[in-house]
């Protein structure tokens, strides 16, 4: 067994300076380089342990560090964790949350501390920026250097701005759950998050940030780190890419074993579990990264975890990104099932009622499901994709049954034209954005609207339909009240609105509704409960096995139309029409 190198993932919201963080360790321009200095994909940089030595300089003085170096993992917002999934967690060990000590938590920072929370990755907080906080004195001569180095040399009203800020963000973290504090303030690693101030375009605060993370990965890891380097390889796919030259590749990051030229690899496709052998393998130089490597990539025979490598084979053009990959020995069927067993417990199919969840890769569908759930909210189908025609057709089928669930997420993909037109034409409402958080937001805050204007209509007196049947066999009482067993048919059924029957005769008044020891103040289509009924009697007026209406009023009927109303109901109220203009032609018009 060996000690690997740590997965650090570095995340935060748009422009706080989570490239310009690791420019500043590589020596590169990589921000500057990109459309409007905002990373584009994801990249993979390894950081050598000679490298980290000299970063920290007399702040690792008497201490021997075991890890060979960092992988650090630099993401464009949402994909931080959500493509990096293993063994049901994430794929990264740690992880540095940059903020803007200006700006404080904005939504993708938000959106960060819930995946990190939700994974359980321990992380510290690159508090970015201090540079642009007031009259900052500047050390220009030093490519690098600490923070208490820089903070020392401040006057006491830049040191009293400094602290304040400080402040604030340890008072927002609060709110979140997270006992925080400036990082050689910190008394317990395990329970407190270490805020490291600092300015990655200046280079200050770089070096505690270096020491953290390896005194941290070497101190609490070492268990996790510790791998059979001689064994399989395992890892998770980041991105599939067309290569010049090399047509379809998967950029892979390693978190265990070795993986070699000729080997066969297993991962997830769009289709099923693709099986194919490595043609290439090719691995971006220490201090140079996948996605944008300064010099070209080195033909590698052979790596070991952890490590970014891009990976060329035929047959990967419908990879799946946030896929598993393993590499198989003589045991395929075992290692496929293993693949299909991964990718069977992110995706989610099932019969219940629940919202439609879409997104672009396998982690991002986890950490979809896995927030929804935590709040609360069911899942019927989490796939990976753009929204078709057939999740719409799903929706419609669930929004029968529940209104409020009869809903579409669509997390960073698009929508086929043919399954818009049919949300627009039967009003399926999808919920499209490329942050977790704010998607999350956006359908509780429609949630609250939509339920709130139930509520108001309901308050106009309007009564929607509904339609019972009385079971056969579960006749309680018959009468004074009759008491029997009912299933509610269609829309919903309350105490004190009146019955009628299929020829518009008097069907009784309910009294009450009762399921077990438990009085409702409602029920809805498909509850199975008992009902009191006053003025009838069964084996007279009412049978068993006859079907009831809700009586509505021709005023309600006229305002029905304000009503959002699922195909049953719909159906309901043509009955109920037809019954009523038997013998008024006119009525409700």
């Amino acid at each position: 067994m060996v000690t690997r190198q740590p997965i650090i993932s570095v995340l935060g919201h748009v422009d706080h300076g989570k490239t310009t963080f690791l420019d500043n360790i590589r020596g590169s321009t990589v921000a500057a380089r990109e459309a409007g200095g905002i990373t584009q994909h994801i990249g993979a940089t390894e950081v050598p342990l000679e490298v980290i030595t000299e970063i920290c300089g007399d702040l690792l003085k008497g201490t021997a560090l075991k890890i060979p170096g960092v992988l650090f993992i630099d993401t464009p917002g949402h994909e931080a964790f959500t493509t990096l999934r293993s063994r049901g967690g994430s794929l990264a060990d740690l992880a540095i949350l940059v903020i803007d000590i200006n700006e404080g938590i904005q939504p993708q920072t938000l959106e960060s501390i819930e995946i990190l929370k939700s994974f359980k990755v321990p992380f510290i907080i690159a508090a970015n920026k201090i540079d642009l906080a007031g009259k900052f004195r500047i050390n220009k001569k030093k490519k690098r250097y600490t923070f208490l180095e820089a903070f020392n040399d401040q006057n006491e009203a830049m040191k009293e701005i400094i602290e304040n800020k400080i402040w604030e963000l340890v008072g927002e973290l609060y709110k979140y759950g997270f006992q925080a504090d400036r990082f050689d303030r910190v008394k317990d690693f395990r329970k407190q998050i270490s805020i490291v101030p600092c300015s990655a375009k200046y280079g200050i605060g770089i070096p505690e940030i270096m020491m953290l993370i390896a005194g941290l990965s070497q101190r609490f890891l070492e268990k996790r780190l510790s791998i059979n380097v001689e064994g399989l390889a395992r890892g998770n796919v980041l991105e599939v890419k067309e290569e010049i030259g090399l047509g379809t590749t998967i950029d892979v990051i390693m978190y265990d074993g070795t993986m070699s030229v000729k080997d066969r690899i297993v991962l997830g496709g769009k289709k099923g579990v693709i099986t194919t052998t490595i043609r290439s393998l090719l691995k971006p130089k220490p201090l140079d990264e996948i996605r944008d490597p300064r010099f070209r990539f080195e033909h590698v025979k052979t790596v070991s975890a952890a490590a970014g490598i891009k990976v060329a084979a035929s047959d990967l053009d419908d990879a799946l990104a946030g896929s598993p990959i393993y590499t198989s020995d003589e045991n395929l069927n075992e290692t496929i099932n293993r693949v299909k067993k991964e990718i069977g417990k992110v995706k989610v199919s099932t019969e219940r009622t629940g919202i439609i969840v879409k997104a672009d890769t396998l982690g991002s569908l986890e950490a979809l499901v896995k927030m929804f759930n935590s709040k609360g909210f069911a899942i019927r189908k989490g796939d990976v994709g753009d929204v078709n025609k057939t999740d719409v057709t799903e929706a419609i089928s669930v929004k029968k049954k529940d209104m409020y669930k009869g809903v579409i997420v669509a997390f960073n993909v698009d929508v086929l034209k043919e399954a818009e037109e049919v949300a627009q034409s039967k009003k399926i409402n999808i919920f499209k954005n490329d942050i977790i958080y704010k998607i999350i937001e956006d359908y509780e805050l429609w949630l609250e609207e939509k339920k709130e204007e139930e509520k108001l209509k309901r308050q106009l007196g309007i009564i929607r339909p509904g339609k019972i049947q009385i079971l056969e066999g579960y006749v309680f009482r018959a009468s004074k009240p009759a008491i029997v067993g009912v299933r509610v048919l269609a829309g919903e059924i309350k105490p004190k609105l009146t019955l009628i029957k299929e020829d518009g005769k008097f069907g009784g008044e309910i009294k009450s509704i009762k399921t077990q020891d438990k009085f409702l103040s409602s029920a809805e289509r498909d509850a199975e409960v008992a009902v009191a009924l006053n003025g009838v009697t069964v084996g007279r007026q009412i049978e068993e096995g006859e079907v009831l209406y809700v009586e509505i009023p021709e005023d309600s009927f006229r305002k029905m139309r304000e009503l959002e109303l699922d195909e049953s109901e719909k159906e309901t109220l043509e009955e109920f029409l037809e019954i009523r203009r038997k013998e008024n032609s006119l009525w409700g018009v």
